[in-house]
């Protein structure tokens, strides 16, 4: 390769090419393997090659959180997982979340069932139901997104409306802070509000409640991490005739997927 003449001869500044292209390049087929191996084979193969390699079903499950809490007067456990079956764009979800105190019934739990559509490179619509299972019964209506925002915060925002008419929302962000290549701190925050006062479910209006918290986990394996963190949690909006409270507790945990 040279460089062109320096006597203004070359009308353009860059590089010449030594061999250039022969005349007739790119005017073959378009798709070239098709004049040799026939264009029946190659749509088999082509078909074959967009299966493995995204666009195909695929089953994934994860507990974001089974831990022990150090409570005040009382311990007490939380379970929070979700999972997914189907192809890169749509999808089946499924999301549980649920708490009690040891030796005693569980306080809170809930099932939802949503089907998921990408509707932009980082986040999923979702829409489907909820169903509370302790307490008074109440379904639920959701409509929500999930995905990763800037800065890799993963986000988990919903909008529920029971059988009863009530709205409420909650809004979840978590990130992993890499310390180490095993050690990894997590910050953590979720915020529920209500539209109404909800007596039968504690609920007032407004801000309900919010939770922050900071969890260092050490992955034994990527897919099995156990953890230690402390939570603080404030209970602002509670319903008529009942007061706000706050608390912090210690927490120990596991985090598994598959």
């Amino acid at each position: 390769m040279d460089h062109g003449a320096t006597d203004g001869t070359n009308p353009s500044p860059g590089p010449n090419m030594e061999t250039p292209p022969p005349p007739e390049a790119g005017s073959g087929p378009p798709r070239a393997a098709d004049a040799i191996w026939g264009a029946s084979a190659m749509r088999d193969v082509r078909d074959q090659l967009r299966q493995t390699h995204g666009d195909f079903p695929v089953f994934w499950f994860q507990g974001d959180r089974y831990e022990t809490q150090a409570r005040k007067g009382h311990n007490g456990y939380l379970w929070d997982l979700q999972g997914y079956y189907g192809g890169p764009t749509s999808r089946f979800w499924f999301k549980s979340e649920g708490e009690g105190s040891f030796g005693q019934r569980i306080e809170d739990a809930e099932f939802q069932a949503l089907y998921s559509r990408a509707i932009t490179p980082f986040f999923d619509l979702q829409v489907g139901l909820r169903q509370d299972v302790q307490g008074p019964n109440t379904s639920y209506g959701v409509i929500g997104v999930q995905g990763l925002a800037p800065y890799l915060f993963e986000v988990d925002a919903a909008m529920f409306v029971s059988h009863r008419g009530d709205v409420t929302a909650r809004i979840e962000a978590e990130a992993d802070q890499r310390i180490t290549r095993s050690l990894i701190l997590q910050p953590r925050a979720e915020l529920n509000l209500a539209a109404q006062d909800i007596p039968q479910l504690g609920i007032g209006a407004g801000l309900d409640n919010f939770e922050v918290g900071l969890r260092l986990r050490y992955e034994i394996r990527p897919e099995f991490a156990p953890y230690v963190g402390w939570v603080w949690s404030h209970h602002a909006g509670e319903a008529p005739g009942e007061s706000a409270r706050s608390g912090s507790r210690l927490v120990a945990g596991l985090t598994a997927w598959f």
